[in-house]
C-alpha cells in the first residue's frame, strides 16, 4: 500500500529504484555530450568560415545585455502581431523557468548534498515556493505551445507554411507539448500516489489533474504503478530533446540568441566593402565557401516564422522573392554540400540548376522590411547583396540597372545627361542659388539626381529653394561638382563604380566650406551618414535630410508656415528615412504645421510599405499586376481613414514611383502627389494670396 508522505518535500526518483537512478545520471551524461558535441561543430565551423567585414563582439556586456532584454521581453515578436507575443513570451517565460527549476533541483541533489555533504535545502518553504512557482509558469509554457498549436494546426497560419516546412517541424512543437504536459502527468500520478500531501496543493496544475484522476477511478496502487513508465517516457523524450538540439531546426532556440547579440546596429544601412585585393571573379558569394560566420548564423538562426516574408513588397505583389525561402535555401544548401547529399551549384545565377535565382535578387528593393520584422535579427540585406554583386561580375545585371550604371559611370548621374545640365533646374527660380563652391555656407544642399534632371522632381528642388530663401539660411550647392551619391548603386552590386562615386563626390565636398550637408533624398541622407565615412576618412560632416533641417526652422522662429491648408492628406515614410535612419516626427510636424489634416495610413513608420524604388527597382520595368507603389495607393485611398485628398512624400524617388503608380493603377481622380516641399510651398503661397486679398479689399481665403 502506498505510504502518505508527510516532509514537505517530494522524492525525485519516487519508484524508480536506484538502478533506475543510477541509468537516468547515465543517459544524461550521454545527452549532455551529444549535445555538447553538435553545439561545438557548429562553433567549429564558424570558426573555420570567412571573417566578418564588421566587429561583432565589441561591448560584449552591452550586447549580451540588450540580447537579454530581448529575449525577456519578447518586444520583437509583439511587433505587428499581438497574438505572437503573447504566445512567445508565456513558452520563453516557461520555458526559462522549467529549466532554471530543473538546474537548481540538480544542484540540490547531484552538488549539495552529494558532493558537499549538505542536507537538502529542497524542502519547507522553498520547496513550497519552487513548487508553486514552477507550476504556474509551467502553466504558461502549455498554453503557449497551445497557441502555436492552435495557430499552425487550427487556423492553419499561412506564414507557417511554405516550401521548408517538413515532418520536423511537427515534432518540435508537439514534442514540447508534450514536454510541458507529460512533466503535469509525473506531478499529479506522484501526489494521488502519495496520498495528496496538503502541502502539495501548491503544485496546483498536478494536483487539479490527481483530483481528476481519481474522479476517473484511478488507485492510488495504480498510480505508483504507473508512475515508472510515465517517468521514464517523460525523461527520455527531454534527453533527447536536448541531445538533439544543435542537430535540428529547434537549433534556433541556441543560434537566435548568439544571433542577436552579434548584430549589427548599421546593418543593412552600411554594406561591406570589397577587399582591393580580391579578384573579380571572386567578388560577391559565389560558393559555401564565401559565406561568413555571421551569414551562417544568420541561417541557422531563422525560425522559418516568415515575418520577414509576410512583410516583402517584391513579395506582396507577386514578384519571385521570398526572404525566408532565400535564407534557408541557402541553409538546406550548405548543410547538404557539409553532408555530400548536393551536387555543386552557383549559389545564384540566372536560370539553370543555381541555389538563388537571379531573378530573385533582382526583385529586392533593399527596403529592410526584411530585417525590420524579423526577430533574431537576420541580415537579409547584406546576403542579398553578395549575390548581386556575384551577379554583377558576371554580367547578369537587369539591363535597364545595366544602363543607368553606364550613365552613372560616364556621366556623373543616372539619366545620362552631361553635368553641365545639373543645375538647370535653378533658371526657372527668381533668385540665384548661392555657389558652395565660391563662398562659405552653413547648409550644402546635395540635390540628387532626380530633382537635377527630372522634370517633376525639379518642382521638388524649386520648393526646396523658395524655402530656403524665405528662411534666410545661408545654403549653396554644388552645382555640375555633385555626382550620383551611390547608395543604390552599392545595393545592386556595383561596388567598384559606389567607391569612384565616393571618391569623385567626397573631393568636391572637400573643395567647399560648410557646417552641415541637407540632402533632398533619404537614400543620399542614408549613404552619406552611414556608408561613406567608413569609405573616406576625409568625409566627417553632419547630414541631415530637408524635413529635419526645414522643421528646425520652423521650430526656431526662423520659417513661417502658415496654417493655411483647409485638407486631409496622408504621408508615406520612405524606408531609407523612417526604418533605416528613424526620422518619423520631424516630416509629420511639417505636415500639421500647414493646418492639413494628416490622416495616418495603416503602415506606417517602420511598417512602412515601399515604393518598389529602392535597390534598383526605379530603374526596371517589371511586368506584374500590381506594382509595389499600386498597392501603396490603394491602402491611401481604401484602408486609410478620412478622404485623403494628397499623397504626401520626402523622397524624389518616391515621387517618381507614385506619379507612375497613379497613372498605372487608376489613381489619377483619387489623389495628388505632393513632395513635402510642395505642400509647404502651398500654404506659404496661400497665405499670401490671403494676405494680397485682403491688402485689396477683398476676403481672403485659403487656397486648396
Amino acid at each position: 500500500m502506498p505510504v502518505l508522505q508527510t516532509t514537505v518535500t517530494r522524492e525525485t526518483f519516487w519508484t524508480i529504484g536506484p538502478v533506475g537512478e543510477a541509468a537516468f545520471y547515465y543517459l544524461a551524461a550521454v545527452a549532455i555530450l551529444v549535445f555538447g558535441y553538435g553545439v561545438y561543430a557548429r562553433i567549429t565551423e564558424y570558426a573555420s568560415a570567412p571573417a566578418d567585414p564588421f566587429d561583432r563582439l565589441d561591448d560584449l556586456p552591452g550586447r549580451i545585455a540588450h540580447a537579454t532584454r530581448l529575449l525577456l521581453s519578447n518586444e520583437a515578436q509583439f511587433d505587428r502581431d499581438t497574438y505572437a507575443g503573447v504566445m512567445h513570451t508565456f513558452i520563453v517565460w516557461g520555458f526559462l523557468t522549467l529549466l532554471i527549476g530543473t538546474t537548481i533541483l540538480a544542484v540540490d541533489m547531484d552538488i549539495w548534498t552529494k558532493l558537499l555533504g549538505q542536507p537538502s535545502f529542497f524542502v519547507g518553504d522553498f520547496y513550497l515556493s519552487y513548487s508553486l512557482v514552477m507550476d504556474a509558469l509551467g502553466l504558461l509554457f502549455v498554453v503557449g505551445v497551445g497557441m502555436a498549436l492552435w495557430r499552425r494546426y487550427g487556423v492553419r497560419d499561412p506564414r507557417l507554411w511554405g516550401k521548408h516546412t517538413d515532418l520536423e517541424d511537427d515534432a518540435f512543437v508537439l514534442t514540447l507539448f508534450a514536454l510541458g504536459v507529460g512533466g503535469y502527468v509525473v506531478e499529479a500520478l506522484r501526489i494521488l500516489g502519495t496520498g495528496f500531501p496538503d502541502f502539495e496543493t501548491v503544485s496546483f496544475v498536478g494536483y487539479a489533474l490527481a483530483l481528476a484522476g481519481r474522479a476517473a477511478g484511478i488507485s492510488p496502487a495504480m498510480a505508483e504503478a504507473a508512475y515508472a513508465a510515465v517517468w521514464w517516457s517523460h525523461a527520455l523524450l527531454a534527453l533527447g530533446f536536448v541531445a538533439l538540439l544543435p542537430y535540428a531546426k529547434p537549433v534556433h532556440m541556441l543560434t537566435s540568441m548568439a544571433n542577436i547579440v552579434t548584430r549589427d546596429e548599421k546593418a543593412g544601412k552600411r554594406l561591406p566593402g570589397v577587399p582591393a585585393d580580391l579578384p573579380p571573379d571572386e567578388i560577391g558569394t559565389g560558393s559555401v565557401d564565401d559565406f561568413t560566420w555571421r551569414e551562417r548564423l544568420d541561417q541557422d538562426a531563422c525560425t522559418t516564422c516568415g515575418r520577414c516574408s509576410s512583410v516583402c513588397p517584391a513579395n506582396e505583389v507577386g514578384r519571385n522573392l521570398d526572404p525566408r525561402n532565400v535564407i534557408l535555401d541557402l541553409k538546406a544548401y550548405r548543410e547538404g554540400r557539409a553532408a555530400g547529399d548536393r551536387e555543386e551549384v552557383p549559389i545564384v545565377a540566372d536560370g539553370g540548376e543555381s541555389v538563388i535565382d537571379a531573378e530573385s535578387m533582382h526583385a529586392c528593393l533593399s527596403c529592410m522590411a526584411c530585417m525590420d520584422a524579423c526577430p533574431v535579427d537576420i541580415e537579409h540585406v547584406k546576403q542579398f547583396t553578395g549575390m548581386n554583386r556575384r551577379l554583377t561580375e558576371s554580367g547578369e545585371m537587369d539591363p535597364h540597372v545595366q544602363d543607368a550604371m553606364m550613365n552613372a559611370f560616364q556621366q556623373g548621374n543616372v539619366f545620362g545627361d552631361p553635368a553641365r545640365k545639373r543645375p538647370e533646374w535653378t533658371e526657372d527660380l527668381d533668385f540665384e542659388v548661392p555657389d558652395a563652391r565660391e563662398e562659405a555656407v552653413d547648409l550644402l544642399w546635395y540635390v540628387g539626381d532626380y530633382p537635377s534632371y527630372d522634370e517633376r522632381n525639379r518642382r521638388v528642388a524649386r520648393s526646396l529653394a523658395r524655402i530656403f530663401e524665405a528662411a534666410g539660411v545661408s545654403y549653396g550647392i554644388l552645382y555640375e561638382d555633385e555626382q550620383h551619391d551611390g547608395n543604390d548603386v552599392r545595393r545592386v552590386g556595383e561596388e567598384g563604380l559606389y567607391e569612384m562615386l565616393v571618391e569623385d563626390n567626397a573631393a568636391a565636398f572637400s573643395d567647399a566650406e560648410f557646417e552641415e550637408i541637407v540632402c533632398t533624398d533619404p537614400h543620399s541622407y542614408n549613404t552619406f551618414t552611414h556608408e561613406y565615412p567608413e569609405m573616406s576618412e576625409e568625409f566627417d560632416y553632419p547630414v541631415s535630410h530637408y524635413t529635419e533641417v526645414v522643421e528646425r526652422l520652423v521650430r526656431e522662429g526662423r520659417l513661417d508656415v502658415p496654417a493655411a491648408l483647409d485638407r486631409t492628406v496622408t504621408y508615406h515614410d520612405p524606408c531609407h528615412l523612417g526604418r533605416m535612419n528613424d526620422v518619423y516626427e520631424a516630416p509629420r510636424e511639417l505636415v500639421r504645421a500647414t493646418g492639413a489634416t494628416l490622416a495616418e495610413m495603416p503602415r506606417n513608420r517602420a511598417d512602412s510599405f515601399c515604393c518598389g524604388g529602392g535597390g534598383g527597382g526605379v530603374w526596371t520595368e517589371v511586368e506584374e499586376e500590381m506594382k509595389p507603389s499600386e498597392e501603396r495607393l490603394r491602402e491611401a485611398v481604401a484602408d486609410t481613414d478620412g478622404d485623403v485628398e494628397q499623397f504626401v512624400v520626402a523622397c524624389p524617388m518616391c515621387t517618381t514611383m507614385f506619379e507612375d503608380g497613379r497613372k498605372t493603377g487608376g489613381f489619377e481622380d483619387d489623389l495628388e502627389i505632393l513632395d513635402l516641399t510642395e505642400l509647404l510651398v502651398e500654404a506659404m503661397d496661400a497665405a499670401d494670396d490671403g494676405a494680397a486679398a485682403n491688402a485689396d479689399g477683398q476676403p481672403g481665403t485659403p487656397a486648396d
